[in-house]
């Protein structure tokens, strides 16, 4: 098996200088956990669900919020990104897969081609529902 028979193909990237109230946005509307970045189509980063809790202030639309948590919004997806992601091809074994999962504190994969852009994702949650025991 390879990273193409189990990866996702219906992928939303996010432009490098895409706003994170945006990339919150999709993220809450698709319910995603990751989302690849992209400059000119070549993958250059992702950005988690995790990310965003960090970065994002806690105190937004509270009682609370100071013109300091407004401007935690006021950032762009290369600001806050992992540079440089681990990615794969498409004809990648899924071993090979499974072992960057072991390896590296990651949850997820973009899956790319020649020219580098995103074809697929592939998150632990996939490599769970397509195991054969």
């Amino acid at each position: 098996m390879k990273a193409q028979d189990i990866m996702i193909k219906s992928v939303i990237c996010v432009d490098i200088d895409g706003r994170l109230p945006d990339i919150k946005k999709i993220m809450e509307n698709h319910k995603f956990h990751h989302l690849p970045v992209t400059d000119n189509g070549k993958l250059v980063g992702i950005i988690s669900d995790r990310d965003l809790l960090r970065l994002i202030s806690p105190f937004i639309d509270g009682l609370s919020e100071q013109p300091r948590d407004l401007d935690t919004l006021n950032r762009v997806a290369h600001q806050v990104m992992t540079r440089q992601p681990i990615a794969v091809k498409a004809e990648t074994p899924i071993e090979e897969v499974l072992a960057w999962f072991k390896r590296v504190d990651i949850s997820c994969l973009p899956v790319i081609d020649e020219e580098e852009q995103v074809i697929g994702m592939i998150s632990w949650r996939d490599l769970i529902s397509h195991a054969t025991f």
